[in-house]
């Protein structure tokens, strides 16, 4: 059981910011500000979890999201 949680804390996702945030609503650019995107091609590691999931959701015209 122990190795089932250690194992999915490890899953991670790639998330790259292809699209500007100029021109989105206020509610999409404080989600892409929150997972730590800033500029344009910047990628960052994410825990695949519910609420990152939900990030990705919502703003998933402007990321690609690949597994770490």
């Amino acid at each position: 059981m122990a190795a089932k949680k250690a194992e999915a804390e490890t899953k991670k996702l790639k998330i790259t910011l292809v699209r500007s945030t100029i021109g989105q609503i206020p509610k999409n650019r404080a989600t892409i500000q929150a997972m730590g995107l800033h500029k344009i091609n910047q990628t960052v590691e994410l825990p695949d979890n519910a609420a990152t999931r939900g990030q990705i959701r919502q703003v998933s015209h402007m990321i690609k999201v690949e597994e770490a």
